[in-house]
């Protein structure tokens, strides 16, 4: 596959260049397709070496060499970086934002002439493995091929209907892996301190946790509860250890956590 678009990331963050790298390991796009501009310009010109991609020195220089734009700073900078290029921006070009906290409706007002859309990506994009979500402006309702077209690589795009849904994916699957990765260190530290090395320990977390994933991924008919009531036999060993985490009230500690970091998404809308 070798696609015909123009793609500039202003900023180069993990997220970008994990994009980057499944653009161009899968030859969607050929590399003197795909432009990058960064504040720091180390990091972008090894970026640019590591994948032969183009640099920018300035962010309008982006600007005008790519037809679709993707916004990759943190949230704090966006408005830094682009109101003062704002008009450089032309009617036809598409902007993908992959700033938290910063709604269609704020993006809008900063460039009304463009076709907006929001995407998330989670860390697994690293690995071609992501989830990848995105929420459409109406002016680029017709673009789902795009979206699909450039993220695929990365894994799994999944399209959202409002802002309300783009913030549970978010906070459920962007910011998700850091919350299994917490829980992840727990089971990690109780198998060390059983006896075990704290590698073979490591070893023996990932298998756990990717072993799972991996048969409600193949087993699509059964439900998660289904696929639990298939561990933990009644009286067993599992169904002790379950009630146990339900008595401890896990679901609810989980369902704060959240609700935590929803607040704290709408905490950067209102900032910034």
């Amino acid at each position: 596959m070798n696609l015909q678009y123009k793609v500039g990331f202003l900023g180069v963050g993990n997220l970008a260049q994990a994009i980057i790298k499944g653009l161009v390991e899968t030859k969607a796009l050929p590399p003197d397709h795909i432009f990058a501009s960064n504040r720091s310009e180390g990091k972008l010109q090894k970026v640019a070496e590591t994948y032969q991609i183009q640099a920018r020195a300035t962010n309008e220089e982006l600007v005008d060499s790519a037809n679709v734009i993707v916004l990759a700073m943190k949230p704090q900078d966006l408005a830094a970086a682009i109101d003062p290029i704002a008009a450089s921006f032309q009617q036809d070009q598409i902007v993908m934002s992959l700033a938290a906290g910063i709604t269609l409706r704020s993006l809008e007002k900063k460039l009304p002439q463009c076709r907006i859309i929001r995407v998330m990506p989670n860390t697994a994009t690293l690995i071609g493995k992501g989830l990848i979500g995105y929420l459409a402006s109406s002016k680029a309702q017709t673009l789902s091929t795009v979206v699909e077209d450039l993220f695929a690589p990365c894994g799994q795009v999944l399209g959202v209907e409002d802002e309300d849904q783009f913030e549970a994916l978010m906070i459920a699957c962007s910011s998700g892996p850091g919350f299994i990765f917490e829980m992840m260190t727990y089971w990690q530290e109780w198998i060390e301190e059983r006896g075990f090395d704290p590698k073979v320990a490591r070893d023996m977390t990932v298998q756990t946790f990717l072993g799972a994933s991996m048969l409600a991924s193949q087993f699509k008919e059964s439900s998660i509860e289904e696929l639990m009531a298939k561990v933990a036999s009644k009286k067993g060993v599992t169904a002790a250890g379950l009630e146990s985490m339900r008595e401890l009230e896990i679901e609810r500690a989980l369902r704060i956590s959240f609700e935590k970091a929803a607040l704290r998404n709408q905490e950067l809308a209102k900032n910034t």
